[in-house]
């Protein structure tokens, strides 16, 4: 009897584990071929974190890198999960999932941080099933979504402020209209820079809270690699290794992307240039009080009503992600210069025209231009492919043509700032309005459109001082957009991707980036972690004019048999850098002559001095990252050492930098002295030869002249203008 009871027991367990294999083979089975993702095994251990990579989409259809998913505190339902198990993924029912995804955010928002995360990673894959069908549905109407591709506002005024009303742009007239500004603003200019910044050191703190990414790109082009170019007296164009990346239209390799500065027999690392390729997550405690601060200073779009005549125009497709690095270097720099050449910007218009066409003969034409062996007028280590420069400079003279809105009052409209910090775009305004070679009354026939505002006009104008507040700034701009949208149809056919600013002011970048996001911006301030758009975003050379009858004055420096300094500085101490540079250097090496503020001179002798007689200048960044000094070191042939992280230099998409200056890490500081007494002698010869070669770039005259600095800045505008441009 017992062994019958035992022999049936052994089968009745034989039976019972054939049973449950049977079970847990169908789950699987029904896993894999009906749930997407593998979240069958996610909902039974509903306490176990689901492991995601790649990328998510917020709920405005924007791309967000896996770091940026940290700033969102939401927690997300499982209910929701099980619910975009099926197949239907109609808007309607997704309308519906979103809605409950957003209940349960706002119920779940103090749960614990542990919670978060794991509902965060989980969240990422219905939100990447969400973006997958949004793709498919077309989308009509406005949007302001955060990266500001599109807006709606209405603007509650349509006139500008009152004030000089006079088309006398001479510069002996403008001077006059800007004297009471010079008064207050440039009365002490010893070490190169204007009082007014001390000025705004409390609003810097704005600019910290503004980091954005851009998320316009497009398919691909590609380039043929170019050809090394060897100059007359056989110097090659190519001083380091050719990059294996591939290379856009109308641009290739940098001569030079090496982390070291390289003799032709000795290699010598003079940089501290090195990439910083780990991810850094952003912080984790970015409250919501911050970002409201943040939303409250730069204006949001989206609050205002349907009245605006802007409409949305939508991009050809999605950019890839910019990786999100503690430190960008010259190198991290260049690789995404190219691959934003590799995958192009580009916006559809919403009708095509004649110019589209012109544009695309023109950038075909740049893409074939001819090799350029021996040119007297372009050294080509300076260049990135002098080849493809001089052929796109020529076309641009011959085929460019620029209209400029004429509606808006001044001040903050077509008056230009011609002395002092800010002279970069009065000079550029000025020059431009009386061009009357690129300049053209159709509008019809224009392949660029000029906004003629003043970013320093614009705080002078409407900042209060210590307010904190810089709305009313944002507003002014969008009325602005407002009106030349509903008077002219050029801005909503391509979403002001043909249209371009010039803007020397701290401020432009954070009151630009969402009301102009497609804009082409020249700026001062390009910083790489404030929203600069390689491939269509322009660094503008920051320029300080003393005397606006006579820029050039004192021009160029010493003999190098009498620059016996190796290293000078001197400044206000604005920012964190300099006061670290003063800590390691002030009064410690004699031949390290780093100050502070130099005494008041005349004519601001003692720092032009000092620059005429040095070897390296260094440009050591201020409350941001562009410092007028670089334009000075090479306006006084001194070579220069620039201090800056995350800094794009001026003219970048045809420069070659680290042919003519040193770039060194904030971190290395304390290794400065090391670093520039490693360069041989000969290179330091070399780089101070190109300097001067480099020089007619980057200086204003009264009638502007081929290759100088008014030709430089629209040739840019224009050169990644035509990167827009599908062919």
């Amino acid at each position: 009897m017992v062994q019958k009871f035992s022999d049936l027991c052994r089968v009745e367990t034989r039976r019972l584990i054939w049973i449950i294999g049977v079970f847990f083979a169908l789950i699987l089975l029904f896993q894999y071929f009906e749930l997407p993702y593998g979240g069958f095994s996610s909902l039974l251990t509903s306490t176990g974190k689901v492991p995601v990579q790649g990328k998510s989409s917020h709920p405005n259809g924007d791309s967000l890198s896996k770091s940026e998913i940290v700033h969102n505190d939401s927690t997300t339902s499982e209910t929701a999960l099980e619910g975009n198990g099926g197949d239907d993924s109609s808007p309607g029912n997704l309308a519906k999932l979103n809605k409950t995804l957003e209940a349960e955010n706002v119920k779940n928002v103090d749960t614990g941080f542990a919670q978060d995360e794991q509902a965060k990673e989980t969240g990422q894959i219905l939100n990447e099933n969400i973006n997958a069908t949004r793709e498919e549905v077309p989308v009509q109407g406005k949007s302001s979504n955060e990266n500001g591709d599109s807006f709606i506002g209405t603007r509650t005024s349509d006139t500008a402020l009152e004030g000089n009303r006079g088309d006398d742009s001479s510069p002996e007239n403008l001077a006059k209209l800007n004297k009471t500004l010079e008064a207050e603003n440039v009365t002490d200019v010893d070490d190169g820079f204007v009082q007014d910044e001390e000025a705004e050191e409390p609003d810097q703190r704005f600019n910290e809270n503004i980091n954005t990414t851009s998320s316009d790109n497009s398919t691909g082009r590609f380039e043929k690699e170019a050809t090394n170019i060897t100059t007359s007296d056989g110097e090659s164009s190519d001083s380091g290794p050719s990059s294996p990346l591939p290379v856009g239209p109308l641009m290739d390799l940098p001569p030079s992307t090496a982390v070291t500065i390289s003799d032709t027999n000795v290699s010598t690392t003079v940089t501290s240039n090195t990439s910083n390729a780990s991810f850094v997550e952003k912080e984790k405690t970015v409250t919501s009080e911050k970002e409201q601060k943040s939303e409250g200073v730069l204006g949001d779009p989206s609050h205002a009503d349907n009245t605006s005549p802007v409409t949305a125009v939508p991009d050809t497709s999605t950019q890839p992600e910019m990786p999100v690095l503690d430190v960008y270097s010259l190198s991290d720099m260049d690789n995404l210069l190219l691959q934003s050449r590799a995958s192009y910007y580009s916006v559809i218009p919403q009708w095509s025209s004649a110019v589209e066409k012109e544009l695309q003969d023109v950038a075909l034409q740049i893409e074939n231009a001819p090799v350029v062996e021996n040119d007297p007028n372009l050294y080509a280590p300076l260049y990135r492919n002098v080849s493809i420069f001089r052929r796109s400079y020529e076309l641009m003279e011959k085929t460019l043509k620029v209209y400029i809105y004429k509606e808006g009052e001044r001040p903050v409209l077509h008056t230009p700032v011609l002395r002092g910090l800010y002279a970069s775009e009065g000079w550029f305004m000025m020059q431009l309005e009386a061009n009357k070679k690129f300049v053209i009354k159709n509008p019809r026939e224009a392949h660029l459109f000029y906004l003629p505002f003043s970013s320093r006009m614009l705080e002078e104008a409407l900042y209060v001082p210590d307010s904190h507040n810089r709305k009313p700034l944002v507003k002014y701009l969008m009325d602005y957009l407002d009106m030349i949208a509903g008077k002219y149809p050029y801005w909503n056919r391509t979403g002001g991707a043909d249209h371009f600013l010039v803007a020397c002011h701290d401020w432009a970048p954070s009151e630009t980036r969402k009301i102009m996001a497609k804009c082409i911006r020249a700026l001062c301030n390009s910083d790489v972690k404030e929203g600069f758009v390689f491939g269509k975003d322009v660094s503008l050379p920051e320029t300080y004019i003393h005397l606006p009858k006579n820029p050039l004055r004192d021009l160029g420096g010493k003999p190098l048999s009498k620059r016996r300094t190796l290293a000078f500085f001197a400044g206000s101490m604005h920012g964190y850098l300099r006061p670290i540079l003063l800590q390691h250097w002030e009064n410690k090496d004699p031949d390290m002559k780093i100050f502070g503020k130099l005494p008041k001179s005349k004519g601001n002798k003692n720092y032009a001095n000092y620059m005429k007689s040095s070897k390296y200048c260094i440009c050591a960044k201020g409350y941001e990252v562009n410092s007028p000094r670089v334009v000075e070191a090479i306006f006084y042939e001194c070579v220069p050492v620039i201090i800056s992280d995350n800094y794009v230099p001026p003219l970048f998409e045809v420069l070659n930098w680290e042919s003519f200056a040193v770039f060194v890490l904030e971190k290395d500081i304390p290794n400065l002295k090391k670093i520039l007494l490693s360069i041989p002698q000969k290179r330091y010869r070399q780089m101070q030869m190109r300097v001067k070669k480099v020089q007619k770039h980057f200086l204003w005259h009264a009638k502007p002249e081929k290759y100088d600095i008014f030709h430089m800045i629209l040739h840019s505008v224009w050169f990644n203008r035509l990167h827009q441009i599908r062919t």
